[in-house]
Protein backbone atom coordinates (compact mmCIF):
# COMPACT_ATOMS: atom_id res chain seq x y z
CA UNK A 1 0.00 0.00 0.00
CA UNK A 2 1.79 3.50 -1.09
CA UNK A 3 -1.17 5.93 -0.08
CA UNK A 4 -4.54 5.68 1.95
CA UNK A 5 -6.81 7.69 0.58
CA UNK A 6 -9.70 9.34 2.72
CA UNK A 7 -12.73 10.13 0.54
CA UNK A 8 -14.96 13.29 1.68
CA UNK A 9 -18.43 14.51 1.41
CA UNK A 10 -20.87 16.91 2.59
CA UNK A 11 -24.49 15.75 3.28
CA UNK A 12 -26.79 18.68 2.82
CA UNK A 13 -29.53 17.46 4.54
CA UNK A 14 -28.05 16.60 7.39
CA UNK A 15 -25.22 19.36 7.14
CA UNK A 16 -22.18 17.07 8.24
CA UNK A 17 -19.35 16.08 6.77
CA UNK A 18 -18.32 12.30 5.96
CA UNK A 19 -14.91 10.61 5.75
CA UNK A 20 -14.88 6.66 4.81
CA UNK A 21 -11.97 4.55 3.65
CA UNK A 22 -12.67 1.27 3.02
CA UNK A 23 -9.02 -0.38 3.34
CA UNK A 24 -8.66 1.11 6.98
CA UNK A 25 -11.42 0.43 7.99
CA UNK A 26 -13.01 4.16 8.79
CA UNK A 27 -15.77 5.84 8.05
CA UNK A 28 -16.43 9.29 10.56
CA UNK A 29 -18.69 12.21 10.63
CA UNK A 30 -18.51 15.93 11.58
CA UNK A 31 -19.97 19.62 11.54
CA UNK A 32 -16.17 21.09 10.38
CA UNK A 33 -14.36 19.82 7.56
CA UNK A 34 -11.15 20.80 9.64
CA UNK A 35 -12.19 19.26 12.77
CA UNK A 36 -13.16 15.84 10.80
CA UNK A 37 -9.69 16.22 9.02
CA UNK A 38 -8.06 16.02 12.45
CA UNK A 39 -9.93 13.06 13.86
CA UNK A 40 -9.29 10.73 10.67
CA UNK A 41 -5.19 11.70 11.00
CA UNK A 42 -5.47 10.53 14.62
CA UNK A 43 -7.91 7.48 13.98
CA UNK A 44 -6.40 6.12 10.99
CA UNK A 45 -3.00 5.81 12.64
CA UNK A 46 -4.52 4.11 15.91
CA UNK A 47 -7.11 1.63 13.55
CA UNK A 48 -3.86 0.65 11.90
CA UNK A 49 -1.68 0.13 14.54
CA UNK A 50 -4.61 -1.97 16.46
CA UNK A 51 -5.11 -3.95 12.84
CA UNK A 52 -1.08 -4.62 12.62
CA UNK A 53 -1.40 -2.76 8.89
CA UNK A 54 1.46 -1.15 7.84
CA UNK A 55 1.17 2.67 8.66
CA UNK A 56 5.33 4.19 9.06
CA UNK A 57 5.83 6.26 6.09
CA UNK A 58 2.11 5.69 4.05
CA UNK A 59 0.39 8.95 3.77
CA UNK A 60 -3.48 9.83 3.95
CA UNK A 61 -4.56 11.65 0.97
CA UNK A 62 -8.07 13.52 1.76
CA UNK A 63 -9.97 13.36 -1.62
CA UNK A 64 -13.33 16.00 -0.78
CA UNK A 65 -15.87 15.28 -3.24
CA UNK A 66 -18.07 18.42 -3.73
CA UNK A 67 -22.08 18.16 -5.54
CA UNK A 68 -23.35 20.54 -7.62
CA UNK A 69 -26.91 20.72 -8.11
CA UNK A 70 -28.86 23.04 -10.57
CA UNK A 71 -31.73 24.84 -9.57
Amino acid sequence: MDKYTITISFDDETLRWYAMNDDIPLTLEDGSLDALICRVKIAALEILELNNMPHTGIPLVFKVEAQAVMV
